[in-house]
């Protein structure tokens, strides 16, 4: 069962999920619990193979608006996943009821869909047990914050938007904890556990014409600057008060980490070895006939990894799959260093399978926003982007619009907010008119999800099709 818990105390019920006489608490599920109902579940099992995912977690979240909060609250769960195989038949069957008599059900259900179901010619065998470099993620003075600890949180935005009069303040704090486990009847185990913090607040001005924005988040509550993400967010809102429009067309662009990350981020979405071999993917070699690995194909000063152990992103060491991740570096000084493989297409091309990224990082840069602007003789600073929609996926050329606050630089100032744009941009294509790179951050999170850590980036001839109403 899942349950919203109380507003006041983010009070959780101690006999929620059970298993057998013992209670669980879903956010401190620990590597025992979570082994010990993997495996009551693995013991009903008649099938070929089965593997068995946990995840448990609670997130305590408060909400403000129109300068007053208006919700508080959290939200616990815990999920069990048996996915049951015949040859190359499966099926899988979710539950969140963990007793011996709802994990029995669980597990013969998808015994019995899976003898049911088609053959799937991609099926591959469960994995045997796998090594894992433990990623240290979880602070638990962050999974247990309380309403009392977000609602002064949420003060640092909300009292100086009233003391203002003309600013009206918007945001949403979460903490939390969750966990997720993997088992099977081969002998694999796997078991992650993180805390995570995160803060976005949108202020606008009264009059309707300003709107900023700010984030950040990280898995310790104490490493995320509140009151300067508030700060941030109330200037850009005055700073962008009445833009004037200002013509579209290519235009040197200052993109701040948070817009970065949404177009870059792409790159290793789009990274995968099938795609490229099978002709569909950005990195296919022109002409076709092979892969661009070894290719420079963005500047030299650009180097893409995922590392789940990094200090920045502490992401989970393993997939879906239970397949450990490790470091991996997608593009190294502008050249193309791998693409990821799936189980089945590195078996089908004799490759290692890599696992499908839980992070991204863009190392960065010496320099910084203020020092981009200086050096800026007419340009455009854009504090994040919105609704990004493909356009090509063959060049990762995508359609978005900016958002709250977007500003005209003229001779190294800011001079005046401009209206927002929409844009036609490939990440690919922005990274090859670099200029300056400034120190990475985390993000507060992105429209594709995942740890994600970028700079923010200074390019030329960034491409703005045409003028947005939006604020």
């Amino acid at each position: 069962m899942s349950r919203v818990s109380s507003a006041s105390a983010d009070s959780f019920p101690k006999r929620l999920y059970t298993r057998g006489r013992t209670a669980i608490d879903p956010r401190t599920l620990s590597r025992e619990e979570s082994q010990a109902v993997i495996e009551r579940a693995l013991k009903f099992s008649k099938a070929d193979a089965i593997e068995v995912t946990l995840s448990g977690g609670y997130t305590g979240n408060t909400r403000f608006a129109a300068n007053q909060i208006s919700t508080s609250g959290g939200v616990e769960n815990a999920n069990l996943v048996a996915v049951s195989s015949f040859g190359p038949k499966h099926a899988a069957v979710t539950t969140n009821d963990l007793s011996d008599d709802s994990l029995r059900r669980t597990v013969s259900e998808s015994e019995r869909l899976a003898r049911l179901a088609p053959d799937d010619p991609e099926a591959m065998p469960s994995l045997p047990q796998q090594s894992y470099a433990p990623v240290e993620a979880y602070y638990e003075g962050t999974a247990l914050q309380s309403a009392e600890d977000r609602a002064r949180v949420a003060l640092t935005a909300l009292e100086p938007a009233r003391a203002a009069g003309d600013l009206t303040a918007a945001g949403f704090i979460v903490s939390g904890g969750s966990a997720t486990a993997i088992g099977n009847s081969t002998g694999l185990f796997a078991y992650h556990r993180s805390s995570n913090a995160n803060y976005t607040l949108t202020v606008r001005t009264t009059d309707g014409t300003g709107s900023g924005w700010a984030g950040a988040e990280h898995n310790d509550w104490s490493k995320v600057d509140f009151g300067d993400i508030s700060a941030r967010a109330i200037q850009k809102a005055r700073l962008s008060r009445n833009p004037v429009a200002v013509e579209p067309g290519r235009y040197t662009v200052i993109l701040e980490p948070q817009a970065v990350g949404d177009l870059v981020q792409l790159i290793a979405f789009y990274a995968d070895a099938r795609a490229a071999d099978e002709g569909r993917s950005p990195f296919v070699k022109q002409g076709g006939g092979g892969n661009k690995i070894g290719e420079k194909i963005v500047d030299s000063k650009v180097t893409l990894i995922s590392d789940p152990a990094d200090a920045e992103m502490l992401a989970q060491p393993f997939d879906g799959d239970g397949l450990p991740l490790g470091r991996q570096v997608w593009i190294e000084s502008g050249v193309l260093k791998q693409l990821y493989y799936s189980r089945f297409w590195a078996k089908k091309q004799n490759r290692s399978a890599t696992g499908s990224p839980s992070s991204i990082k863009m190392l960065g840069g010496t320099s910084t926003i203020d020092a981009m602007i200086a050096s800026t003789p007419r340009g455009i600073l854009v504090t994040r982007l919105w609704y990004l929609r493909e356009v090509d996926p063959r060049t990762i050329l995508y359609t978005g619009l900016t958002r709250d606050g977007t500003f005209l630089i003229e001779n190294g100032k800011i001079t005046k907010a401009v209206r927002n744009f929409r844009f036609n941009e490939s990440p690919l294509f922005m990274l090859n008119n670099l200029e300056a790179m400034s120190r990475p951050v985390r993000l507060a999170g992105t429209e594709a999800g995942g740890a994600v850590v970028m700079p923010a980036i200074k390019v030329r001839d960034f491409n703005f099709t045409s003028l947005s109403e939006a604020v």
